[in-house]
């Protein structure tokens, strides 16, 4: 019998129960007990741990521990809650969410590629103005982010017609899309995307990266979507850029602080439209068929699955 899995959820996730289920579904030869049922014999001989933003101090208690799997894609909050650690970290990589993030993608730019949220207005002020059409092949969609979900948002993207432009740190090349790099090339994407969606992960050097100075970089006129993580755009130059007008609309899945307080200016403005972060939810039933199976290479070769690089966060 091989020894126990950890599943260590955050104090007070509600799903922990329904993840717990999944987990032992897809794997019923493991042992899979949450901390804190743990005796102390089990916490001892613990070498692997399914984590969901754990608490650092409940890791602590696994003396033995090797490695720990993530359910999320993103790991920021898990990298920067262990601080320095020689503990191995696997996060989430689950084509699934890739395309569920491809189909958000899609549907909230072709939100303001028609003009919904003008329509909306004229609905409250029940006027009936319809505005002019214009092709998707008319207008350009910059991605921040050419990783696995930003590919998939390229192809769908140009499915439906769409310029599509992207920007990532290090050099890409994908068919049909026009590929930047570095920070030197970043005010080059912006300075040509119609409708700039970012995608990034969150890390030191992507925080406040949409600043007031990179946000005038796009087209007056221009509108984002913000799928990534609430810090990567500076709140207040945001709100600047769009009650100046220079910005149309933004789409906000994300906040620098979650759930979004009802006092926030974004509920009540009115070229805001505020999403609670559903943009890509995870798959529970994929995503522990993933963690399952990397699991299992692992009981069998020894060899882990990509773990995250500490320097760049993901």
């Amino acid at each position: 019998m091989s020894e126990p899995i950890a599943f260590v959820p955050r104090a007070g996730f509600e799903q922990a129960d329904a993840w717990l289920g999944a987990l032992r579904q897809a794997m019923p030869g493991e042992t899979i007990v949450p901390v804190g049922a743990m005796g102390e014999a089990q916490r001892r001989a613990v070498k692997v741990a399914i984590v969901a933003n754990p608490d650092p101090q409940d890791l602590g208690a696994l003396p033995g521990l090797c490695w720990i799997h993530s359910v999320w894609a993103g790991v920021e909050r898990l990298v920067a809650d262990l601080g320095e650690t020689d503990l191995k970290i696997v996060r989430l990589v689950d084509p699934q969410l890739a395309t569920t993030m491809a189909e958000a993608v899609l549907a909230w730019t072709l939100y303001l590629h028609r003009d919904m949220p003008a329509y909306a207005r004229q609905q409250r002020d029940a006027l009936w103005h319809p505005l002019p059409y214009r092709r998707p092949g008319a207008r350009t969609v910059g991605l921040l982010g050419l990783g696995a979900l930003g590919e998939a948002a390229a192809a769908v993207l140009r499915a439906a017609g769409f310029q599509v432009r992207g920007w990532s740190r290090q050099r890409k090349a994908i068919e049909g899309v026009e590929c930047f790099a570095g920070v030197q090339e970043l005010d080059l994407l912006l300075e040509r995307s119609d409708i700039l969606v970012c995608l990034l992960p969150l890390t030191p050097q992507t925080t406040g990266v949409l600043d007031a100075a990179r946000l005038a970089r796009l087209p007056r006129g221009a509108q984002l979507i913000n799928f990534a993580r609430g810090p990567i755009v500076v709140e207040a130059a945001l709100k600047d850029a769009l009650d100046a007008g220079h910005l149309r609309h933004a789409v906000l899945d994300v906040f620098k602080r979650e759930p979004l307080s009802a006092d926030a200016w974004e509920w009540r403005h009115p070229a805001v439209t505020v999403l609670p972060h559903i943009s890509a939810p995870t798959d529970r039933e994929t995503a522990a068929q993933i963690v399952a199976g990397n699991i299992r290479r692992w009981r069998a070769s020894g060899v882990l699955p990509p773990t995250v690089d500490a320097r760049t966060g993901y």
